[in-house]
């Protein structure tokens, strides 16, 4: 595929221009495909700094995907419940939930594949087999996978319909001057840091509320905090305590950037999932203990 600079395009980095014609495909991909030779000014080889004159030809030809493949992996799961429709797992902190570039192993799929087998929805494709909900990386606690595409599309519309019961614990900076309140504001992509999102209203933005409650003080100017997500957008609940100056203690993305404890990331934790099992119709709850971790930082603090 050629492209052309027309004026408007003149001074503008190479980088730049193409991340603008071309869809899905990320400024960094395209400095590495230049690097490589894929992409060409003129038929001749140039830095993923050039400045592009009016008129210039820039070739693109980006190498085909290579196909990933997610194999099964024994590692232990602690499983809270399980049957012929549903299993519900106590993730621990530090375990990626899906397969993503630069982790295409140890995921809690890849567990889950060993565990089940075959037994797992394909509605979200294979990269996520049974995969409803996601909890972030350094965030542990419940969450529940679908054995069954029946019992996917049933949790998915419970999810939809914020008809599932979803309590988090956390540690978060400051003190409140109120019990409890809610946070209501859409949550979108950053506008200047892509790979964070923040309250906006744009394009991106979605609805998004967040329900709070103090379970008790700490020294130090700390609190621990309930929270229950009336929604699910992606970093919810650390994008909504940020935004009301109470940022998750160990969160370098949305907090300080210096924490003075040895975290591996936000202190927060699933504590309770709900929902209406898929083929019964009978209301589950399922609740995890605060880890380890989480409990001696408490003590400690």
């Amino acid at each position: 595929m050629i492209y052309i600079a027309e004026t408007e395009d003149a001074n503008k980095r190479i980088d730049v221009f193409l991340n603008e014609e071309i869809e899905d495909i990320s400024r960094s991909a395209i400095q590495k495909n230049i690097e490589n030779g894929n992409i060409l000014v003129n038929g001749k080889k140039v830095g993923k700094n050039y400045k592009l004159s009016e008129g210039d030809g820039v070739s693109v030809e980006l190498p085909e995907p290579v196909e990933i493949e997610i194999l099964p992996e024994n590692i232990p799961l602690d499983i809270l419940y399980e049957d012929k429709d549903v299993i519900v797992i106590n993730k621990p902190q530090d375990m990626v939930v899906h397969p993503a570039p630069g982790h295409y192993t140890g995921t809690l799929v890849n567990a889950l594949m060993y565990h089940c087998g075959d037994e797992l929805s394909g509605i979200n494709g294979v990269l996520r087999p049974g995969i409803v909900h996601r909890i972030d990386k350094d965030t542990s606690g419940i969450l529940v996978a679908a054995k069954s595409d029946r019992a996917h599309i049933s949790l998915s519309k419970q999810l939809a319909e914020h008809t599932m019961t979803r309590e988090y614990w956390a540690i978060v900076y400051n003190g409140f001057d109120e019990e409890s309140g809610t946070v209501d504001q859409p949550i979108g992509r950053h506008p200047a840091e892509r790979k964070k999102m923040a309250v906006v209203r744009d394009k991106t933005s979605r609805h998004a509320v967040t329900h709070y409650s103090v379970i008790k003080k700490l020294k130090g100017n700390y609190t621990l905090v309930k929270l229950r997500l009336e929604t699910g957008r992606t970093h919810q609940i650390r994008v909504h305590m940020a935004y009301i100056h109470h940022p998750l203690l160990g969160d370098e993305v949305y907090g300080p950037k210096k924490c003075p404890f040895n975290l591996k990331g936000q202190v927060l934790h699933a504590k309770i999932l709900g929902f209406v099992h898929p083929a019964t119709g009978e209301y589950m709850e399922f609740e995890s203990p605060l880890p380890k971790y989480f409990e001696d930082l408490i003590e400690k603090i």
